[in-house]
């Protein structure tokens, strides 16, 4: 069962209510505060699971192997949005790697960011699967199927190995029996698991706590993994969303999913927080982060001023006149 997390008045009325979860874990794994049922429905994490679904590309040794950047394996845990810099570092990539688009099973796609998509469209370039916002997370599968003898066909496939080792990894760090997990195909085409809100917020703590990981080549993966994408927080996503914001922070590690899903953990703090808006907006992502990371008395407040930076509580007009706000609930 939901609660209600965002209230929106129009001149003093109510207007819309916004359902959700939230679960906070400290370091000890405990719950500290939750809205929500957050211990027994599965939820899919979209793409707040492509860290881990990052963890076997970075258990080989294709960076020194093929001299990948940091910003190219970045882009293994990212949901780029067709910036410049996404289709310098993916073109790179793939021909760093030697790899044929067609390859890749996720569809066609112009750019997600309205500038570069209209660049894209009026030199009349048409869509490509290497556009795909998932495209970086399917080369890193192409990548580690091919390095460990793998078929590299069918790696979307549940039964393929790349995506059980996945579901094990999964398993392993959200603490839940993968037996029990929710499974569907994400968008892009390959399994995405749902495990309940604790189980997420529980996966995240690992990449703040690495050494909780059950083996010592274990932690130094999930270390890489946060320092990738603390060193590349606009690949992950690109400028003026939330997961930049974030992950400007050297103290936390972010990655959200659709459908109103998000992660995030506190390296300093030990805290790890998941949540989902019901309703699979991600619009009130930057209000609900900042009154959570308020609430918990996060020191940085250059990272909550940033946050209402990127959505105010005001709602306005078109013509930028105040007509409302937005009221987060915890």
């Amino acid at each position: 069962m939901s609660g209600i997390i965002a209230e929106e008045y129009r001149g003093g009325s109510l207007e819309n209510k916004h359902e959700g979860y939230i679960c906070i874990l400290n370091k000890d794994k405990e719950i500290i505060y939750s809205k929500g049922e957050v211990e027994q429905t599965p939820i899919f994490y979209r793409s707040a699971m492509k860290p881990i679904q990052a963890i076997p590309v970075f258990d080989t040794d294709i960076q020194e192997k093929y001299q990948l950047s940091s910003a190219e394996m970045a882009l293994f845990c990212a949901s780029q949005r067709g910036e410049n810099y996404h289709q310098k570092s993916l073109e790179s990539l793939i021909q760093k790697m030697d790899f044929e688009e067609k390859s890749l099973i996720c569809g066609e796609s112009y750019p997600l960011n309205e500038s570069p998509k209209i660049k894209y469209i009026c030199e009349g370039k048409k869509k490509r699967r290497l556009m795909h916002n998932c495209a970086g997370k399917h080369l890193g599968f192409l990548a580690y199927a091919r390095e460990k003898g793998l078929s590299t066909e069918g790696y979307g496939d549940f039964e393929h190995p790349l995506q059980e080792r996945i579901r094990e990894e999964l398993e392993i760090l959200s603490e839940y029996p993968k037996e029990k997990m929710s499974q569907g195909k994400d968008g892009c085409g390959v399994p995405v698991y749902g495990v309940p809100l604790r189980n997420m917020a529980l996966s995240y703590l690992k990449f703040v706590s690495p050494e909780m990981a059950l083996s010592k080549e274990k932690e130094t993966i999930l270390k890489r993994i946060f320092k990738t994408m603390q060193a590349n927080p606009e690949i992950i996503a690109s400028h003026d969303f939330v997961c930049t914001v974030l992950l400007k922070d050297k103290n936390i590690i972010a990655k959200g999913g659709a459908q109103g899903v998000y992660c995030l953990a506190l390296k300093e703090e030990k805290i790890s927080i998941a949540l989902k808006v019901a309703s699979g907006t991600e619009l009130l992502w930057p209000l609900i982060i900042a009154e959570i990371l308020k609430k918990i008395n996060y020191q940085n407040k250059k990272t909550i001023s940033d946050l209402y930076d990127l959505r105010s509580t005001e709602i306005l007009s078109d013509a930028g006149e105040t007509v409302g706000e937005t009221k987060i609930i915890l």
